[in-house]
């Protein structure tokens, strides 16, 4: 892989893309010569009897944009970076503007923002332009996994209804948002013993909820539970301090059903939301928390 990174190819695409305009230029001087071809300024080729082909130079105007195309080209590419990693003389680039916009935004919000920093997420929740700016916030930078209106999709939790792996104050949203989270969930197929021993615990985790069960099967998987309440508790409520999901809600983030819990203990699994601070600076994550507190339950955000 070094090889396509060496200084070697940044010579050779720049010396490539030199050769290509001086190429153009020599095909453009070539071009724009009249040569003798036929006594009656022809090619010699004719079609459908009388349609002859002239041999008449490019007009000079034609030849002289192509030149101009040209040397805006060299002139392009002694400014700006495009001739291997040679950067430009004016040391512009995409990533540099981004931040240059991005202080300027940051800039221009500092007194909406200021405004908001002092305010509760129950007063931001009564604040028009605060859900205004924290649902930009969240559209640009969390509706990709949690959907739009928040309500995610398998796998992504849903914002909208109250159940929070991590908790649901505006600190532990706004820390979700900050340093983002990584929930894991062991195989546990090898701890709990054979196959019907997991079969047997994911009666057990169905019944938690009072959903469908094998109620034989439940009632032997239940000692074997045991090994799960490390995390989850014995009474299955989950643990917020460990994103350990509560199992008795009827809340099924990765699938709900006998074959989906059996996958889950046997394979275990890994969910990681990334870290936003470097996206995002802490007076957006004080609005965007709050945004996302007034999703699940406005009454629940007057009583934080």
């Amino acid at each position: 892989m070094s090889d396509f990174i060496s200084g070697g190819w940044s010579i050779f695409i720049g010396a490539l893309t030199i050769a290509g305009l001086v190429a153009c230029l020599a095909l453009l001087i070539i071009a724009s010569r009249r040569r003798v071809m036929s006594d009656d300024n022809t090619t010699g080729h004719v079609w459908d009897e009388d349609l002859k082909e002239l041999n008449n130079p490019l007009p000079r105007w034609w030849m002289w944009l192509f030149v101009i195309t040209v040397i805006f080209a060299g002139a392009y590419l002694a400014l700006y970076p495009g001739l291997g990693s040679h950067p430009g003389s004016l040391k512009w680039s995409s990533s540099g503007q981004l931040q240059t916009e991005t202080e300027k935004a940051v800039a221009a919000m500092t007194p909406v923002y200021a405004k908001f920093a002092s305010m509760s997420a129950a007063d931001l929740a009564k604040e028009p332009q605060a859900m205004g700016i924290g649902e930009r916030l969240f559209l640009n930078n969390c509706a990709a996994c949690h959907g739009s209106d928040g309500r995610g999709s398998k796998g992504f939790p849903n914002l909208a209804d109250g159940d929070w792996l991590w908790g649901g104050s505006h600190d532990a949203i706004k820390e979700a948002i900050t340093k983002g989270r990584n929930g894991v969930m062991p195989a546990m197929a090898a701890a709990l013993g054979s196959a019907e021993d997991v079969r047997n615990v994911a009666h057990h985790v169905l019944s938690l909820s009072g959903s469908a069960h094998d109620a034989v099967a439940a009632a032997l998987g239940k000692p074997k539970f045991a090994a799960c309440a490390g995390c989850h508790g014995a009474d299955g409520k989950g643990n917020q301090a460990l994103g350990a999901p509560n199992l008795t809600d009827k809340v099924w983030l990765h699938g709900w059903g006998e074959q989906a819990i059996v996958s889950i203990i046997t394979n275990g699994k890994n969910n990681a939301m990334p870290a936003q601070a470097a996206r995002l600076t802490p007076e957006q994550v004080h609005v965007l928390a709050a945004y996302v507190l007034s999703l699940s339950d406005s009454t629940a955000v007057a009583s934080k």
